[in-house]
Order: structure tokens, then C-alpha cells, then sequence
């Protein structure tokens, strides 16, 4: 798992992600970076709790998104999401 804008969109131009975990209270900043970034590389993307709900899950201070890149880990996360995963701009 990659956190955090930089890393994600870095990571996201080399493919390395099988989803992308999203904040529900992303920045602007990280949805010009990294969301629109994933929909055009047709990645999916999984809405999640709050930044710093993940952030702590994740043992870090607030985080907006999160690549994915164990592919069973996305699916076991796509399953549990309430959402299915979504492309978007």
C-alpha cells in the first residue's frame, strides 16, 4: 500500500496500483492529482472514510488517498466497500 498524493500519482503512471482507496473528504488538490489520474488509467477507485479515519487505520496522520497494490487486497476491499468501485473525473 502507497499513501499519500505524490506517491499515489507516481505510482499511478507506472501501473503499479490495483485500486486506489479515496477519501471522502479529499482535497482538491488530491482529486486534480490522483483521482483523475486513476479514471484515465481506467484504475478503480474506492471511496472511503474520512482522511484521518484511514490515516489512523493505517497507523499515519491524515490520508486522502491510498494506492492499492495487492490484487487481493482490492478485491477483498472492493467486496467490502458499500460502494462498488467507481472510474471518475
Amino acid at each position: 500500500m502507497v499513501v499519500g498524493v505524490d506517491r499515489v500519482r507516481a505510482g499511478l503512471q507506472t501501473d503499479q496500483f490495483a485500486c486506489v482507496v479515496v477519501a471522502s473528504d479529499v482535497s482538491e488538490r488530491a482529486k486534480e492529482k490522483v483521482v483523475r489520474l486513476a479514471a484515465a488509467r481506467k484504475i478503480p477507485l474506492l471511496h472511503g472514510p474520512r482522511a484521518d479515519v484511514i490515516g489512523a487505520r493505517l497507523g499515519k496522520p491524515g490520508v486522502m488517498v491510498a494506492g492499492v497494490v495487492d490484487r487481493a487486497l482490492a478485491r477483498g476491499l472492493a467486496a467490502a466497500s458499500a460502494d462498488p468501485p467507481q472510474m471518475e473525473a
